[in-house]
């Protein structure tokens, strides 16, 4: 692709970066850009930027400190990474706008912090930038302006945060307090790191709060923010810090097969409009020592990610960061995210910070691991497998762990970006509401007769290890979802228990290019079985095609989604379309396999999974894989109880799902 003429960049160098082309001289010309944009923006004394876009839900002031405070970063890295030799102006910028946000005279003063405020977030901010830029900010403020400060961070001291990232926040704030010798609640900084060792789950993962919250916040937030504190805090603590960057060090060994050859992250979780930020503990590894990754790989992450992005028109042709993706798409973004939130993509620019003679600059960039061969990764703490093919450069993400659950402020699971059974680079999940309501991309549902769709509920995760991966999930309907008084009685009853919920069991295993699924179901009599595949979307509608046991989806590019019923599909194939749901473009397509009405009890249903940016024939993927499932029933009879009761005998059923590949594989499942 071809970068945007409005944005002027150096020229590339093919000789440092053969991949990208990318130096160091262009992500400053990108921040420099980005910053420039804003200024059109800003209030009289720069302590606010109200951008155009949706507003949130903490309304228009707090949109506007939120965008002096997440550029703020923005502008900390740039100046501190050229040790304050940048336009002036930028420094007297972000100067004037600390004087002006404080100041309760000024007009645009920023609102007080107060238990789980957004501007507790915004603060966090502010304090890192703050401390990146000590020379050239914080040491040259009038002492009323720095007292001001100091009042509106004190806001944090003893007051409650939301607990997940948030606790964070109030960590970094007050020890950039105690940095500067202001009062401080050091029960506040030792109970918030504390508390985040409730939710490592090993392996360098951490869950964003209680529950199963695994997403880019691992990266940005849960690994970022405590070697932030250890930069601010010194030697302080420097245990705690060894260990920080231990679990980061974990982290990053696996975190370059989240992207594709093309740069693109895999499009899951929440806060996707932060983009680029997805490198920031890339960065964060090479800036506390604490990555395993060769500089040439950490520099090729990166910049791979921003040339991703620029290529696509982000940021546009204004300079700015629009809520979306690509494009403005609201979809993307939660009720808390206003029109300044993308500028959390800031965090990204963190290797900035890195002196330019570094080896992360100097170094010759080296290759991601799909780039090399195909790839094949367990994450077990998460639930996931990651499944990248060379030929085609894209990643995908098979979700067995993930579900959201547990999660606050945003609340909730039930979200088209955690739910789903398949991720990936080159898609994303089919997310506007009206979409989103009849669950269809990437979802195993039983659909009740009014057309009603199960949700995937709690996921309870059983095994990730090698190429496969299993859970277990309890489908529910809405209840009152299905009309019951035109059904018969026996219809009726169905529905109702369709309502109750069912197990429904998935096993997922990688093959060659392709994920095969086993999915064992408990339903009622009554509903049907259906499952689609990746959406697929782009700026023309995708070309369809269905066969018997088959449906495929296929963009203007080449881009394929195809599903190929090996067991258990004997109701038709189809392909759903949408239009403006999709991230990735208006029009998107989804093949679907489905059954016939269920009998009710169990079933079993095997189907194989593909994403391609290449040509499926899935007709001979049906003629070659085969798929047997034999299962066999064992009845146990209780003893009578001590109470007389005649015993009672239980049937228990298990299937056992063979699959045999023309290149003489065999799998059991």
């Amino acid at each position: 692709m071809t970068l945007p003429p409005f944005l002027q960049l150096p020229p590339t160098d093919r000789v440092r970066s053969p991949r990208t082309g990318w130096t160091r001289a262009h992500w400053e010309a990108v921040a420099d850009r980005m910053l420039d944009g804003l200024v059109p923006y800003a209030s009289h004394g720069f302590a606010q930027y109200r951008l155009p876009g949706r507003n949130s839900w903490s309304g228009v002031v707090s949109d506007g400190l939120e965008g002096y405070a997440r550029s703020f970063l923005l502008a900390a890295f740039r100046i501190a990474g050229a040790g304050g030799e940048v336009d002036q102006r930028l420094i007297e910028r972000y100067a004037a706008g600390l004087a002006a946000g404080t100041d309760p005279d000024s007009g645009e003063s920023w609102p007080a912090l107060t238990d789980c405020s957004q501007q507790m977030v915004e603060a966090a901010s502010v304090a890192i930038a703050l401390h990146e830029t000590r020379p050239w900010i914080w040491d040259r403020l009038d002492e009323r302006v720095q007292a001001r400060v100091v009042d509106w961070f004190s806001g944090f001291v003893g007051h409650r945060t939301h607990e997940n990232n948030w606790r964070l926040f109030q960590v970094v704030s007050e020890q950039f307090l105690a940095s500067v010798g202001a009062p401080f609640s050091q029960s506040d900084i030792d109970g918030g790191l504390d508390r985040i060792e409730d939710w490592y789950v090993g392996d360098g993962w951490y869950s964003d709060g209680d529950g199963r919250n695994f997403d880019y916040y691992i990266g940005w937030a849960m690994h970022l923010y405590p070697l932030l504190w250890a930069r601010i805090a010194g030697e302080r603590d420097g245990e705690r810090a060894k260990v920080y960057k231990e679990r980061l060090a974990q982290f990053l060994s696996g975190y370059p097969h989240f992207f594709g050859s093309d740069g693109a992250p895999v499009h899951q979780g929440r806060s996707l409009t932060y983009r680029f930020a997805a490198v920031a503990p890339v960065w964060m590894g090479a800036l506390a020592d604490a990555t395993p990754l060769e500089p040439g790989l950490t520099r090729r992450l990166g910049s791979g990610v921003l040339r991703h992005f620029v290529e696509r028109g982000v940021p546009d042709e204004r300079g700015l960061l629009s809520l979306g993706w690509y494009e403005p798409f609201l979809p993307t973004t939660q009720g808390y995210s206003g029109p300044a939130s993308p500028y959390w993509a800031s965090k990204g620019f963190l290797g900035l910070l890195l002196p330019a003679d570094h080896p992360v600059w100097t170094e010759r960039e080296l290759a991601l691991p799909v780039e090399e061969s195909d790839q094949y990764i367990a994450l077990p703490a998460p639930g996931w497998l990651l499944h990248g093919t060379k030929h085609d450069g894209i990643v995908r993400l098979v979700n067995h762990g993930s579900d959201h659950y547990g999660f606050e402020p945003a609340g909730g699971a039930d979200d088209p970006h955690y739910a789903q059974l398949g991720y990936s680079t080159r898609t994303a999940p089919n997310a506007a509401p009206h979409a989103w309501e009849r669950r269809v991309d990437s979802h195993l549902a039983l659909v009740a007769a009014d057309g009603t769709a199960s949700r995937r509920g709690h996921i309870h995760p059983l095994t990730a290890t090698g190429r496969t991966a299993s859970s277990w999930h309890t489908a529910t309907l809405p209840a009152g979802s299905a009309d019951k008084d035109g059904l018969n009685a026996a219809e009726a009853e169905a529905t109702a228990e369709a309502e109750a919920g069912y197990r429904i069991e998935t096993t997922s295993v990688l093959h060659g290019p392709w994920e095969l699924r086993v999915h064992r179901v408990e339903a009622p009599a009554g509903v049907t079985v259906r499952e689609g595949g990746y959406a697929v979307a782009g700026a023309e509608r995708p070309q369809a095609d269905t066969g018997r046991g088959w449906a495929l989806a296929r963009t203007a590019d080449g881009l394929t989604s195809a599903l190929v019923g090996l067991y258990g599909w004997d109701g038709g194939a189809s392909v759903h379309r949408e239009v403006e749901a999709n991230a990735f473009g208006p029009h998107s397509a989804v093949p679907c396999l489905s059954s016939g009405p269920h009998p009710g009890g169990s079933s079993v249903h095997v189907t194989l999974v593909a994403l391609a940016g290449d040509t499926v024939h899935p007709q001979a993927l049906r003629e070659a894989v085969a798929a047997t499932v034999t299962v066999t029933v064992t009845v146990t009879v209780d003893e009578n109880g001590d109470d007389g009761d005649e015993g009672h005998a239980r049937s228990h059923r298990h299937s056992t799902v063979r699959i045999a590949f023309p290149d003489g594989t065999r799998l059991t499942v």
